[in-house]
């Protein structure tokens, strides 16, 4: 279902009706137990290292360690789910956790943690965590139907968040009745089921016609595609800055359960818990908050709203009052980040869908790393209660950012791949290696209409870039004001391929508008030329010529 139709049915869609879907309902379930054992990771590493040093900053750097994975590690793994089965790629993320998980338990037994031990195998059990995320949020489309999509996308956050509102309080208590090394022991079986779960899924993998990608230019293209996007490009500027300044929520949570009000780990669990039963309400208002205030004006109140409960945090000594002003801002969060996840993956292709939603992650929490490793020093060298403070002015001066980059109200129709009826005509010995690809197109425009014409050619510039064209350009015949030619060149001709196959509808009334400008009676010509730099044709006419003497054209 898209277009109206779509968006009607998704307002109508309750907030639990993507478990009514079996696979999904496995994997969300399966997904909620992974996230307790996260979490109580979380939590045992942040109190082991306030045994470990008094250092702030130290312990600010074990929710950077736990973070900066999913920044530097889910762009590839974005990619990686694009390229191949999303299926094996997270299975494969799960067993990188599950085997670290395993070594730092036997290290803790053994007597060898260290600030430094416990900071690495953070970093490494959250790499195994970014490499399967991209594969799970991707693959939630396969799962349920179009209609179902956004409140099968609030259910991941809340996914999330369930296991946050009991998951700390839990690890606490572990922590306290049998030490760090019981904590971490839970965080490896509850990767288990999600293992389980992800294996008894049999997924209907559809191979593309043509070749994998390699992984630096499928990295290359997702990124390109983010960059010509203007609502996934606002959506990632937005949630980076959003994590960054509000990430004293969790980065400072064990200073401020030892700090301000005087606890110990169980202390420190009851407010992630807070903070998590907050995300859950909140996650389960996501469809209702969306359709009654729409993305931009949700976003602007909730960070306003946050700012004043970590304005409340900051200033509080009492347990009750900074789990309420918790709750509020875990609430705020978790709608802000809900709403920023649906924009993208309703404004993201299938082709592309997993590497946006990777960039996506790697925005978010890379905002929240270095607002985490920021927020850790501010409170070493102001004091903790000091840099809560400044984080909640900090959102709440956020919304100002709306007046530069405001967040357009993405819907699901029109950016679905259309398939083309026609292929070009070959006649040159072609591999999917060949290139460069040049592509021309010739329009002829009534010089009155000239501005009206050059405006649409911009949208097709956007197009062609984010889906693989290079060096676009746009030139004016100057002896006849008529013709215009548009310009650009795919690197191979695989990569020409998949452009024609990366176009949407989208895409298509993008172009169908410039080509309304073309005069009556003409049509507009397309060149497809192979370049061929200096060198790359035999010089004698005995020096064989391996591009014309041993390829053959590869059938698109």
């Amino acid at each position: 279902m898209t277009g109206a139709a779509g968006e009607a049915g998704a307002k109508r869609v309750g907030a639990f009706e993507p478990l009514r879907v079996p696979v999904f309902r496995r994997i969300w379930s399966a997904s909620v137990v992974a996230n307790f054992g996260q979490l109580i990771l979380g939590v045992a590493a942040a109190w082991e290292m306030t045994r470990l040093t008094p250092d702030p900053g130290m312990v600010a750097l074990v929710q950077t360690a736990l973070m900066l994975p999913l920044m530097l590690v889910a762009v590839p793994a974005g990619a990686l789910a694009d390229m191949f089965d999303r299926r094996r790629i997270a299975i494969t993320g799960l067993f990188v956790s599950i085997a670290c998980a395993v070594t730092l338990t036997l290290l803790a037994r053994a007597g060898y943690t260290s600030p430094a031990i416990l900071l690495v195998f953070c970093f490494l059990i959250g790499t195994g965590v970014a490499l399967y995320t991209p594969a799970w949020q991707a693959s939630i489309p396969e799962q349920v139907d179009t209609h179902q999509l956004p409140a099968a996308i609030a259910m991941g956050s809340i996914s999330y968040n369930v296991a946050r509102s009991v998951g700390p309080a839990l690890g606490g208590l572990i922590v306290l009745a049998a030490g760090a090394t019981a904590a971490f022991a839970t965080n490896a079986v509850c990767y288990l089921p999600l293992l389980l779960a992800f294996f008894l899924w049999r997924r209907r993998h559809t191979p593309s016609r043509l070749p994998p990608e390699r992984i630096d230019r499928a990295i290359v293209s997702g990124a390109r595609y983010a960059i010509h996007s203007d609502p996934i490009r606002t959506v990632f500027i937005r949630a980076f800055l959003f994590g960054a300044v509000g990430a004293t929520t969790t980065a400072l949570a064990p200073l401020v359960a030892r700090d301000l009000l005087h606890g110990d780990a169980s202390t420190y669990g009851l407010l992630l818990g807070a903070g998590g039963v907050g995300a859950v309400t909140g996650a389960l208002m996501v469809g209702r908050v969306r359709d009654l205030l729409g993305t931009e004006r949700a976003t602007k109140l909730l960070a306003i709203v946050s700012g004043l409960a970590l304005l409340v945090v900051g200033f509080s000594h009492s347990l009750v009052l900074t789990c309420l002003a918790l709750f509020v801002a875990g609430g705020g969060n978790i709608l802000t980040i809900a709403l920023f996840n649906i924009s993208v993956q309703l404004a993201a292709p299938r082709w592309v869908t997993a590497r946006a939603l990777s960039l996506f992650t790697s925005a978010l929490t890379g905002g929240i790393a270095i607002g985490a490793w920021a927020w850790g020093v501010a409170a070493s060298v102001w004091s903790v209660d000091t840099a809560i403070l400044a984080s909640g002015v900090a959102l709440l001066l956020l919304p100002l950012l709306s007046l530069l980059l405001p967040l357009p109200e993405a819907n699901h129709g029109g950016v679905e791949t259309v398939g083309i009826g026609s292929e070009p005509e070959v006649a040159l010995a072609l591999t999917l290696r060949s290139g460069p690809i040049v592509i021309e197109v010739d329009y002829r425009v009534d010089p009155d209409d000239a501005r009206g014409f050059y405006d649409a050619m911009l949208k097709v510039q956007r197009a062609r870039l984010r889906n693989g064209g290079f060096d676009w350009s746009l030139s004016r015949d100057i002896a006849d004001p008529t013709l215009w030619t548009e310009r650009y060149h795919c690197p191979t001709w695989s990569d020409y391929l998949r452009l024609r196959d990366r176009l949407s509808q989208a895409d298509i009334e993008i172009q169908l508008t410039a080509d309304a400008y073309i005069l009556a009676g003409e049509e507009k010509q397309v060149r497809r030329r192979l370049e061929r730099p200096f060198g790359s044709v035999r010089w004698k006419p005995d020096s064989p010529d391996p591009q014309q003497d041993t390829i053959g054209y590869v059938t698109p």
